[in-house]
């Protein structure tokens, strides 16, 4: 720990008092708003190329917010991860932890929100969205597994609700990540200590010289250092055709996901500390995940007119299961409490946007007008099992009022559910820059979602609609001294599942009133970007943002249900300094306040305003160093700070963790590269995830124990690559 403060304060501090000498040069890439991956720039001097390390592009001049920005492909490629979701630890101020196993999406932390699987953090990958709403385990859960880092060629991110062309889940905060039409042809093999082993292959075929067809495949095995081992088997694939550029060219994406393997979720500590189980053993061996996701996407940009359209369209195929056992004998005291949560879903989609400039004088105006639209069909269940192999004929429902009642399952469903969706919305946003220091960017979104649910065990069946209408807009002033000031305001929203807003699964609703399809929220930010220290850029943000409802998860359930309102107010800091063309130091710090926003706790069963799982603090620092001569390199340290643990009371917390990451490539004569990444290096104790609920271990009272329920770090480790390009 005390390691870590010290490279924080150093990194910090280099931050504050030194910046950035090289501006990037950028695209427009896609539906995201006003940014776009671009490669680092390499300015020539004396005929002499030199690659500027830079893991985010410069937004001087182009962000709507001071929050805003693009993650380099540098950035991606030079970074330690374990699992593709930490590819977005590179945006300031967001954990990407896990508490389960490699085949369950990942945990999202941000500005003092747990988004659990993906409630308020939209992902999108070559303009498709990820979120799954009504999901049979979370709501907007956001699986990025089927994600190859390899082709990933920038991510650009948002926070807040200030964007007109980010929609459901994107509240918070949004990333959109790149494929790249054109990756060099290259095998890399990989070996890891826990047992991991690792196959890539990829290229790009130069059809003409201005048609390609790119291709990559990447297969995994991981056991983990968990007893027993996962055996998680991944697959995936994906084949780009794309042709022109970015502002006249077209693209044709499928994508191939499939995985399985061993869950071993959040244990009781109490199990852990009696030698029940080891720290990383499990009390149910037999919890298990598998997945598939196959999609088409397609892209074409074109000049129509004195304006640019942009075009996508995309359909997606999944499958999932998740087997669970979180409270173990609670409600079961018998067979135990596992469940398959099991979904099937198909999803279609698109969105369509015209951009046209204008100049009036000295006053230059752009305006984007849009429309999207997304269409799910998904069935989902949820069935009581046992070894995860047997599917027994009864389920268990848990009162707040007494003990689980026990009814019988209806085609071996505790719950199904068909669930059709339908989300359309126009948008139009314009920025203006009216003088040389006033810049103005004014947007408005109106969402329109239509949804019907029948159950197929209760025969409920529920049909309903909601608009909202979305006012957006940032005042920017400057540069003065190449400073930037940005006042920003906006709505946004969240969907809700739609089995609590019918009333078809009735714990996922809210505990007090209707559960609307749509929880409005309200932002505020102010920020400052910053390049007057030479080879830094700086940027700050101080935000509140109101929901009206906050999502959170239940154990019990095994679903996100609506809470009550909340609040967030906060201040983020990021530095980026390079002192060399070869080097950046970087540092993130978000603090923020998380709490509930009513007059009336007790009709939310609250006694005091603490959000569980909300964290007060998330940092980060690293080192990137490339093209050092043959050397590449990065370290990245991340902490997650304290939280409270149960909600509406102060105690429990948990003092989260902190994590060292280190990447070492050698770059070797006839196209070789050995890399080897150690992530823990400091073989870190700390839980990646604690949680403070009821479970019961065979022989305990009948009413359980309430406790935290823990998942820990995994050990220190190493992967070893080799790659050939050819």
């Amino acid at each position: 720990m005390r390691t870590s403060i010290v490279l924080s304060a150093l990194l910090g501090t280099s931050a504050l008092f030194s910046t950035q000498a090289w501006a990037q040069d950028q695209q427009p890439g896609g539906s995201a708003p006003q940014a776009a991956p671009a490669e680092a720039s390499t300015p020539k001097t004396n005929n002499f190329v030199i690659v500027v390390t830079a893991s985010r592009v410069d937004m001087m001049g182009k962000a709507a917010t001071a929050s805003q920005g693009t993650i380099t492909q540098k950035e991606v490629s030079l970074r330690p991860i374990v699992r593709p979701g930490q590819l977005f630890e590179s945006i300031p101020g967001l954990v990407v932890t896990t508490h389960s196993g490699e085949g369950k999406a990942n945990q999202y932390l941000i500005r003092g929100y747990n988004l659990d699987h993906g409630t308020d953090f939209a992902n999108f990958v070559d303009d498709m969205p990820v979120n799954r709403p009504t999901n049979t385990h979370g709501q907007g859960y956001s699986d990025v597994n089927f994600l190859i880092p390899q082709v990933v060629s920038g991510i650009d991110y948002t926070k807040g609700p200030y964007y007109a062309a980010i929609g459901d889940f994107g509240a918070v905060a949004s990333a959109h990540t790149h494929i790249a039409n054109d990756i060099p042809t290259s095998i890399t093999a990989t070996v890891g200590t826990d047992d991991y082993q690792e196959l890539f292959a990829g290229g790009t075929y130069h059809i003409t010289d201005d048609q390609r067809l790119m291709g990559a495949v990447d297969a995994s095995h991981y056991n983990g250092p968990w007893k027993p081992g996962l055996d998680f088997k991944k697959v995936n694939a994906i084949l780009r055709y794309s042709q022109g550029d970015a502002s006249d060219g077209f693209s044709l994406t499928g994508m191939y996901y499939k995985s399985g393997g061993g869950l071993i979720t959040d244990q009781p500590e109490r199990a852990i500390e009696d030698g029940t189980i080891s720290r990383y053993g499990t009390l149910d061996p037999t919890d298990h995940s598998k997945s598939l996701r196959y999609s088409l996407s397609a892209h074409l940009d074109k000049p129509i007119g004195d304006g640019q359209l942009s075009v996508s369209l995309y359909g997606i195929h999944s499958t999932m299961e998740l087997v669970n056992n979180f409270t173990h004998y609670l409600d079961d005291p018998v067979n135990g409490d596992q469940e398959a949560q099991d979904e099937t879903r198909t999803t279609l989609g698109g969105a369509a946007s015209y951009t046209l400039a204008h100049d009036f004088g000295g006053i230059h105006s752009e305006t984007i007008v849009g429309l999207q639209g997304r269409y799910d069909n998904a069935f989902v269940t949820r069935r009581h099992t046992k070894d995860r192999t047997t599917i027994l004929d009864y389920c268990m429902q848990e009162h707040d009022d007494g003990p689980a009642t026990k009814y019988a399952t209806v085609n071996s469903y505790c719950n199904a559910d068909r669930v059709h969706l339908l989300d359309l919305a126009p948008y139009i946003q314009n920025t203006t820059t009216w003088t040389s220091w006033l810049r103005t960017v004014v947007g408005m979104r109106e969402e329109f979602v239509h949804a019907n649910d029948r159950s197929a065990t209760n025969g409920i069946y529920g049909s309903g609609h909601q608009w909202l209408f979305q006012p957006k807009g940032s005042l920017i002033l400057g540069p003065w001294a190449k400073t930037e000031f940005y006042f920003s305001a906006g709505r946004g929203f969240h969907s809700d599942d739609v089995r609590g807003v019918f009333g078809t699964v009735s714990n996922i609703g809210t505990a007090t009133g209707k559960t609307p399809l749509l929880a409005q929220t309200d932002g505020y930010e102010f920020g400052i970007r910053s390049n007057i220290i030479p080879k830094v850029q700086l940027q700050l943000a101080v935000f509140q943002q109101d929901f009206q409802s906050e999502l959170t998860y239940n154990a019990d359930t095994g679903q996100d249900e609506a809470g009550a309102p909340s609040r967030r107010q906060g201040i983020e800091i990021s530095g980026q300094y390079h002192p060399f063309h070869w080097l950046e130091l970087n540092a993130d710090l978000a603090f923020s306040k998380p709490r509930y926003h009513t007059d009336d706790l007790a009709a939310y069963g609250l006694t005091d305003t603490y959000i569980a799982d909300a964290p007060e603090f998330i940092g980060s620092a690293g080192i990137l160093i490339d093209d050092l001569g043959p050397w590449s390199a990065s370290l990245v340290w991340r902490r997650l700070g304290k939280h409270h643990l149960a909600d509406g009371e102060a105690e429990p917390t948990d003092n989260g963790y902190s994590e060292f990451n280190l990447n070492v490539g050698y770059t070797l004569p006839h196209g070789w590269k050995f890399n080897v990444g150690v992530y823990n290096l400091l073989d870190s104790k700390d839980a990646a995830a604690d949680y403070y609920y009821t479970s019961r271990l065979q022989g305990e009272a009948a009413d359980g124990v309430t406790g935290i329920q823990t998942h820990p770090l995994e050990p220190r480790s190493a992967r070893f690559s080799i790659t050939k390009t050819i």
